[in-house]
């Protein structure tokens, strides 16, 4: 087995260093930061958390947990940020391999080399550069640190503030000013409610509607419904069609409070949750208007030909999937304008062996299982528990997780990394047993 070069030491990064740790497979972890957590740390001293200081998981604690370290039963439900961090915390000091990571030291570039890779790094502090050979790669930075703004801009010239959703952290910002709120996925319905507490007035913008689930239905947590013993064996149809009956049973149409009603179906789209959106437009503190038309000085100009005078605008348009150590020639796989990555089972690279993606997923459901699992996978893999198919078959199952995609989500730069948590998982351990009868 050759040594393995871990990028990132958040979520899905000290996932990965658990699993080598429990395998005795030799790793070296680099973290940019000064803490684990990744995008969970608050203000995060790496420049890349997108956390703001209200921010609470979206999903319950039990589906977000690890299996080798379940969370207290003390936390909360849906616990905030902080105590993420500190689980987090509580995780690498349990497992102990901290001094394992190296903190404040940045991968800037990994190039192909004899038998392996080259990995590049930086420290911080010294600005010392050196480069290290490993058999194996696993990339964990994140794809939630690099903000992407409308594609194409809008027309038109604006006077006030723009800014993007990564850089929001707290809403006394927006303090007797006029805030447009662009977007309506879970940020964007976030900051929306924030900062219509303080501005003078909050519009909340959209290109479509979307399906706004609460964090409970019926007294208990929304995703221990749709992740029921009945709904892990219902067919997707049949669990949209519950989904729906519960949703309209428990707030009605969407319209009803001034939203737009979705035209697509209910498990089509990423789901946005929020207990405080629907409230606040039945209070009439958030204006809900249609996308932008063009930019107009001091003001909007919207879709539907109305016009406002805003101060600020934020704009929740998502992230790019970008990989700054990694040359787009060299890696086309993970290099695509539109988010798109062609990595088999959405963890490897089939030209590169030994290169992983680890957590570059957007699932129906929380990531830190799901990495968990991709782990182990690719453990079986370094250590030759497993093997891979032939690159043929490799894309084959490429191209139809495309059409997958295709023929289920809503068509955006949004849906390119989605996959079924429940289906992802078994997915994954089907590849394994596969892996190991291959090898």
């Amino acid at each position: 087995m050759d040594r393995v070069c871990v990028i990132g030491a958040g979520s899905s990064g000290i996932a990965a260093c658990q699993v080598l740790s429990a395998r005795g497979i030799e790793y070296d972890c680099y973290e940019t930061g000064s803490e684990i957590g990744g995008n969970w740390r608050y203000l995060n001293d790496n420049g890349m958390s997108s956390a703001y200081r209200s921010l609470h998981i979206n999903t319950s604690r039990q589906m977000m947990e690890f299996k080798s370290f379940p969370m207290s039963s003390r936390l909360p439900a849906y616990p905030s940020h902080f105590q993420i961090a500190e689980y987090f915390d509580d995780f690498v000091k349990h497992h102990g391999f901290r001094d394992r990571i190296r903190f404040r030291t940045e991968v800037v570039s990994v190039s192909v080399a004899s038998g392996g890779y080259s990995v590049t790094t930086r420290d911080r502090d010294t600005g010392a550069e050196s480069s290290v050979s490993y058999g194996s790669v696993i990339v964990a930075s994140g794809h939630h640190w690099s903000p992407r703004l409308p594609e194409p801009a809008f027309p038109g010239s604006f006077s006030g503030e723009e800014t993007h959703a990564h850089f929001y952290k707290t809403p006394e910002r927006f303090a007797g000013k006029k805030v447009l709120v662009l977007g309506i996925g879970n940020s964007a319905c976030d900051i929306a409610v924030e900062s219509s507490r303080v501005s003078a007035r909050t519009f909340l913008a959209m290109r479509r509607g979307a399906h706004i689930m609460p964090k409970y239905l019926f007294g208990m947590p929304t995703d221990h419904l749709t992740t029921s013993p009945l709904a892990r064996f219902a067919p997707a149809w049949l669990q949209a069609l519950s989904l729906r009956a519960m949703l309209r049973l428990a707030r009605g149409k969407l319209s009803s409070y001034g939203l737009p009603e979705p035209s697509h179906a209910i498990l089509a789209a990423h789901p946005t949750v929020s207990d405080d959106l629907l409230t606040r437009l039945g209070h009439g503190d958030i204006t809900v208007k249609p996308n932008i038309a063009r930019l107009d000085g001091t003001g909007v100009v919207f879709a539907d030909g109305s016009r406002e005078d805003v101060d600020v605008i934020v704009y929740c348009t998502g992230y790019k999937v970008d990989f700054p150590f990694l040359d787009a020639a060299a890696f086309p796989a993970v290099s695509s304008a539109d988010n798109e990555v062609s990595l088999y089972r959405r963890v490897v690279d089939p030209a590169h062996p030994g290169l992983y993606f680890l957590g570059l997923i957007q699932p129906l459901g929380a990531i830190m299982p799901l990495a968990e699992a991709q782990s182990e996978w690719i453990a079986d893999l370094v250590s030759g528990v497993a093997a891979l198919p032939p690159v043929p078959e490799m894309k084959a199952e490429i191209a139809s997780y495309r059409e997958s995609l295709r023929s289920r989500y809503v068509k955006s730069k949004r849906h390119t990394l989605e996959v079924d948590f429940l289906g992802y998982q078994r997915e994954l351990a089907a590849e394994r047993k596969a892996g190991a009868a291959r090898r």
